[in-house]
């Protein structure tokens, strides 16, 4: 039987609707209990005064037999005639999240048990939406304790209307109910008697007609590296292959720093032939032709299907801990074996997993067992996919003093187009030149400084933007307007207007404008920018440089701005043809401190130059400066 026809399920239900009991009763009924160990377990549990339960097969410690409830997460097998299973045991909706993010359990399939005594609970709620969130696709609910009430049809009826409901609106839906008795073995491998109304099938034929998962050889090979060894004279890259599969000889990438390399060897301790491919859901040790620096958290891929990289992703969170998440909070973020600190900086739309109710307001922290739809930032570049290419590598869970609060899954990832001439090389440097920054000042009569214009569209940034160079080349300012149409007509025209390529457009414009301002000219930014924190890595960008910077508020309400309106923008996003437009249905954080803030709807252009003037030679040491009483127009 071929690997790829096990089938891993998950089995979650609220507590005490009989989940331990139904796997003990799946094992004893398909005889795949080690010998005389149903025998043990009476023999314990007499010694305990116990009533021997099948939920005892489970537990393997007397003091969690005396407890009454299951404690850790449990995987164990058995098999049908058609195929072997995994069965993964989670007690409550917490493990059942830690383990399916860290990837610890994906499941293929999951039975959701239901008490048809006690109904449909909160936490049934949330396991059928856990359920939609990580994608799984095949499932069964079970209505267990048909025996407590009378085996009536009519009670699993309500059960199935409700629930089926429910997770119709999460487009969950299971490919059968089924009502069982777990401790009398009814409908679990056998059918009963007492439920003879009930023409489906048992939970055994159920999860036998069930698809055996997609390989996972075929999806873009994906290396978790969790460690380097020096052995002999070798280095070992240490890890797991996640997805796809590599072979010896294959130029091999290791994101997020791009350096590359090809497999030298795979290792194996003690073979006598060293195998030449590995595929997906193998550990695996490798050499490398060239000894590049690889370290723990990184990912390796091939060139031509590398993963998604960047300090920003949108991703869907369930959040678990009692302490709200709220926005701005840093927090541990775990992705594979990469550890980064991470904040959530957006939230976009925030969801009650158990009423499927949206919060109603704009909201600033996450609390318990909500689901938000959020943009998360990283403190430096993280490799990843979206959960829908390639989950391993998707999903992810954040830590909160140490312990998991909540995880999430990636959705909505833009890849790179790489070829092997994009990979960044690991031997390079930054070049200084024999001509200082000093020596430029003295020679153009001034320094090199960047001046920032944010704001809305139509507040009049690319207006002042372009009057301003004028005014600083009439007195001999080498200036220069690096407005942000014309940086995407080029430098970022591969860039959309997802969040993470809006901020990826705005770290480009900051380098560029750093290095045109070391080269000694006065550069004037005009982009909207809306976020404060992306303002804010740019200030650092150039004063980390060396560079004088300012950021200048071009102000306008929204109102008058919709009024301009120059290209018709905001009556494109008001009828919806333009989605995510800053001022309409994304927000603009005005700055807090900039060193200027000009209201171009109370000032005319000439005194908003005036004074816009005044900044920029100053910044630049370029002269005395001019006064807002100066006809700056008439030398201009």
């Amino acid at each position: 039987m071929s690997l790829t026809e096990s089938l891993k399920i998950v089995v979650v239900g609220h507590v005490d609707h009989g989940k331990s009991t139904l796997i003990g009763r799946i094992f004893h009924d398909t005889g795949s209990l080690p010998e005389g160990k149903v025998e043990a377990i009476r023999k314990a549990s007499e010694a305990e005064g116990m009533e021997f339960e099948f939920a005892f097969l489970l537990d393997a410690l007397l003091e969690e037999q005396e407890q009454n409830i299951t404690i850790d997460t449990t995987q164990i097998h058995f098999r049908t005639s058609k195929r072997d299973y995994v069965i993964i045991d989670a007690p409550g909706h917490k493990e059942f999240l830690k383990n399916m993010v860290t990837g610890a359990a994906q499941a293929d399939a999951a039975v959701l048990l239901i008490d048809a005594n006690e109904g449909v609970q909160e936490q049934s709620r949330r396991h059928g939406y856990l359920l939609s969130l990580l994608g799984i696709k095949q499932v069964i609910v079970a209505v267990n304790k048909m025996d407590l009430v009378g085996h009536r049809k009519e009670v699993f009826d309500a059960v199935e209307s409700e629930y089926r409901e429910f997770l119709a609106q999460l487009n969950v839906r299971p490919a059968h109910f089924i009502p069982v008795s777990a401790k009398l073995g009814h409908n679990v491998a056998k059918r009963s008697p007492e439920l003879s109304w009930f023409e489906g099938p048992t939970i055994l034929d159920a999860l036998d007609s069930f698809q055996p998962p997609h390989s996972q050889d075929e999806l873009p090979p994906r290396l978790v590296v969790q460690d380097v060894y020096r052995f002999d004279a070798r280095r070992i890259i240490a890890g797991r292959l996640e997805a796809g599969r590599l072979s010896v000889g294959e130029e091999i990438v290791f994101w997020p720093d791009r350096k590359h390399s090809r497999i030298k060897s795979i290792e194996a301790w003690g073979a006598k032939t060293p195998p030449s491919e590995v595929r997906s859901g193998q550990s695996v040790a490798i050499t490398l032709e060239e000894q590049i620096f690889v370290e723990r958290g990184q990912i390796g891929a091939i060139p031509s299907q590398p993963p998604a990289e960047g300090r920003e992703f949108s991703a869907r969170i369930f959040w678990l801990d009692k302490r709200p998440l709220p926005i701005n909070e840093l927090v541990e973020l775990r992705l594979g074996t990469q550890l980064v600190g991470a904040r959530i900086v957006r939230i976009h739309r925030v969801v009650d997993s158990s009423t499927l109710a949206v919060a109603p307001e704009d909201r600033h922290e996450i609390r318990r067992n909500e689901t938000a739809e959020v943009t998360i930032r990283a403190r430096r570049p993280l490799a990843f996919d979206s959960g829908d290419r390639v989950m391993e590598t998707g999903r992810f869970v954040l830590l909160l003093d140490k312990r998991i609060g909540g995880g999430g899954v990636i959705f909505g990832a833009e890849y790179p187009a790489v070829t092997r001439d994009a990979v960044i090389s690991s031997n390079i440097s930054w070049t200084e030149g024999e001509i200082t920054r000093e020596s430029r000042a003295r020679h153009f009569g001034h320094r090199g400084a960047v001046i920032w214009l944010t704001g809305l569209s139509g507040a009049g940034k690319s207006t002042l933007a372009v009057r301003l160079e004028q005014g600083l080349f009439r007195r001999g300012v080498a200036a220069f307007v690096l407005d942000g149409d014309n940086l995407r007509h080029g430098l970022c025209s591969n860039l959309g207007f997802s969040p993470i390529d809006r901020a990826e457009n705005i770290r480009r414009a900051g380098e560029a404008a750093r290095l045109m301002a070391d080269a000694g000219m006065v550069v004037v930014t005009a982009l909207i920018s809306p976020f404060r924190e992306e303002r804010q890595k740019v200030r650092e960008i150039c004063t980390e440089g060396g560079v004088p910077f300012a950021e200048v508020y071009v102000n306008a309400p929204l109102a008058v701005c919709e009024q301009r309106d120059p290209k018709s923008l905001y009556k494109r996003a008001r009828s919806g043809e333009i989605k995510g437009f800053t001022g309409i249905d994304s927000p603009y954080e005005p700055p807090l401190r900039p060193e200027l803030e000009l209201r171009t709807d109370e000032a005319t252009v000439e005194a908003s130059l005036a004074r816009l003037l005044q900044l920029a030679l100053a910044l630049s040491n370029a002269g005395a400066g001019v006064h807002p009483g100066d006809d700056v127009g008439a030398g201009i």
